[in-house]
């Protein structure tokens, strides 16, 4: 398994839905996640520390987990089919299956981990230049060129 830390999430422009971007701890590949709206604002809320006046659904959620399930989960980000990325939440051994949009914005809660795996990565993970600056416009040039069709999986390999 490969660890993932939550890079952001990016919008191309409004048409388009946001892309989350998970980036591998210690290397230089990121998995996109193409999300909804919704899911993005919960994300977002979470990445800058925001608390809402009153529990959005994925403070409940993690206020929920917290409570039947104290200590640690994590989030793996297990496989992509046509598109649409697979994802398992593991928690008191337990294993439930959701998006992982909606999983991150949990775990970005409750600061669990997310792990994809290697051969995910290896899949669809994409390179990223070290240097900030060029990170920037390298995300910026495969944003500009890439759609979610590209990350169908025609050969069913995970």
């Amino acid at each position: 398994m490969i660890g993932l830390e939550v890079l952001g999430i990016r919008i191309i422009s409004p048409e388009d839905p946001p892309v989350l971007l998970l980036q591998e701890e210690g290397g230089t590949r990121c998995l996109p996640i193409w999300i909804g709206a919704p899911e993005a604002a919960a994300i977002a809320v979470a990445i800058e520390g925001q608390q809402p006046e009153r529990p959005m659904t994925h403070d409940l959620l993690g206020a929920v987990l917290q409570l039947l399930e104290p200590g640690e989960g994590t989030v793996v980000i297990e496989s992509v089919d046509d598109g649409i990325y697979q994802a398992t939440l593991h928690a008191g051994g337990h294993e439930i299956d959701a998006r992982p949009s909606d999983l991150v914005a949990v775990a970005v809660r409750l600061g669990w981990r997310i792990e994809c795996t290697r051969s995910l990565m290896d899949h669809v993970g994409v390179e990223v230049d070290t240097a900030p600056s060029d990170e920037v416009e390298a995300f910026r040039a495969f944003l500009d060129r890439v759609t979610p069709e590209d990350f169908d999986d025609e050969d069913n390999n995970h």
